[in-house]
């Protein structure tokens, strides 16, 4: 079965950080590719490991990703 997530990826001095917020899951990579494909393994890794009740507990039904204005100074 296949399950679209929200992914979010910034850039890091050293790389890339890859951060999954429906479940908490976070991983890194050199590039964008190796960030999102280390987070999918990461992902595989806990959704075979897991219990039902733990994914159910760490999921995140509703992620809202937006940008806001704010004052700085």
């Amino acid at each position: 079965m296949l399950k679209q997530l929200t992914v979010i990826i910034t850039h890091e001095e050293d790389g890339y950080v890859s951060l999954c917020p429906d479940f908490d899951i976070a991983s890194q990579g050199d590039t964008i590719e190796d960030a999102r494909e280390n987070l999918r393994e990461a992902l595989e890794l806990f959704f075979e490991n897991a219990s039902s009740e733990e994914i159910q507990t760490r999921l995140h039904e509703e992620v809202y990703v937006t940008r806001m204005e704010v004052a700085v100074g």
